[in-house]
């Protein structure tokens, strides 16, 4: 193999200069530059939310930046080592020249994948909620076991999250959870996931040996700072106050800090609980009910009515991904038609694979 290295080398430069290309590696280091001089702005603080926004945009930058620089920079020193395993016919040394490639070749794979995601919104982070559907305890069990997988998946890449709210089942798992993954292009990478999820297999909460299908729908939008651009008279909407609840029921706050806003025209639902006191939540809650409100208004501009957060049923019919843990036990993906037959790792956080085959599809798709 190391005599074809160096061709193939080659050919992962040339991906990788195509991809150096549309991330644009001289304009990200000039909003570096910019967000750098704007952070040193000794009145930065002044306003801690305008403050945030620069400080996250400037660090999100920086990952990116680092990022294409070191590909630069092990692209580089593998042609060094492959030039000193022929000349020194090393073994040792070709071995690890050819391990570095197979890295390499996945990575940079996985690299070119987020230069798929051009979409109006999908550099943005994202507020992601998971919503149990038909099925009972097997519905909301379900459910708990789609936000654990979606962690681990944060947990895997470093990307910070933010628990906003859950609501527990009176039996097993929740009802509802909504978190925050705040990394750069988490919202065009995960929205591949909305949709309604299928769980097929012999139910530990019912009758023994009984085979139970179950569904939980996840809903995915971007962060988005327009969001305040979006005025919502007081009149429109319903203010609930009530303390924050455990597994159990069992209470959190002594006090009612948690806070349920009801949009009274379009009957959009936003809680958060999860926040210290009750100004915060309700800040929280306003500002994923503005993004709900601007994105529908969008999408109602533009006769796309399921394109960012959909109308999803979490039942039969409108699937896009079956997982069974019977029998055959697999995860496969209806749209793509990508499978793994361990649903284990897929529920410890292991989804790469689905959010890229799902990535290629939707871009393969035809345009309306």
């Amino acid at each position: 193999m190391l005599d074809d290295l160096p061709a193939q080398l080659a050919t992962l430069r040339s991906t990788f200069d195509d991809i150096r290309a549309v991330v644009g590696v001289e304009r990200l280091q000039a909003e570096i530059a910019d967000l750098t001089e704007k952070a040193g702005a000794p009145d930065l603080w002044d306003d801690p939310e305008a403050a945030q926004k620069v400080t996250s945009a400037l660090s999100h930058h920086q990952a990116e930046l680092a990022r294409i620089t070191g590909f630069e920079r092990r692209l580089d020193d593998l042609e060094v080592l492959i030039e000193l395993a022929r000349e020194a016919e090393d073994a040792d040394v070709a071995a690890e020249a050819e391990q570095e490639y197979a890295a390499l070749q996945s990575q940079i794979g996985d690299l070119e994948v987020q230069t798929l995601l051009d979409g109006e919104y999908d550099s943005r982070s994202a507020v992601v909620t998971i919503r149990s559907g038909a099925g009972g305890d097997d519905a909301t069990d379900f459910a708990e076991m789609l936000l654990r997988m979606y962690l681990r998946w944060a947990e895997r890449h470093n990307y910070p999250v933010k628990v906003m709210d859950t609501s527990y089942a009176e039996g097993a798992g929740i009802k509802s959870a909504t978190f925050e993954v705040d990394a750069p292009y988490a919202y065009g990478t995960l929205s591949i996931e909305a949709g309604t999820h299928r769980l097929a297999r012999i139910s530990p909460f019912g009758s023994a040996d009984k085979r139970q299908t179950s569904f939980a729908a996840v809903e995915v939008i971007p962060v988005m700072e327009e969001a305040v651009e979006v005025e919502i008279p007081e009149g429109d909407i319903r203010v609930d106050v009530f303390r924050s609840s455990g597994p159990g029921g069992q209470s959190v706050n002594t006090t009612d800090s948690a806070v349920r806003l009801t949009h009274l025209p379009t009957g959009l639902v936003v809680s958060m609980q999860n926040e210290k006191s009750q100004i915060q939540n309700r800040a929280a809650a306003m500002r994923v009910l503005q993004t709900r409100l601007l994105l529908l208004k969008k999408e109602e501009e533009a006769a796309k009515k399921k394109e960012l957060a959909g109308v999803i049923t979490a039942s039969w019919g409108d699937q896009m991904r079956s997982y069974f843990l019977y029998g055959q036990q697999l995860v496969k993906d209806l749209r793509t038609g990508y499978e793994v037959g361990n649903p284990a790792v897929v529920f410890d956080g292991d989804l790469d694979g689905f959010i890229a085959a799902g990535i290629r599809w939707r871009k393969s798709k035809p345009v309306d």
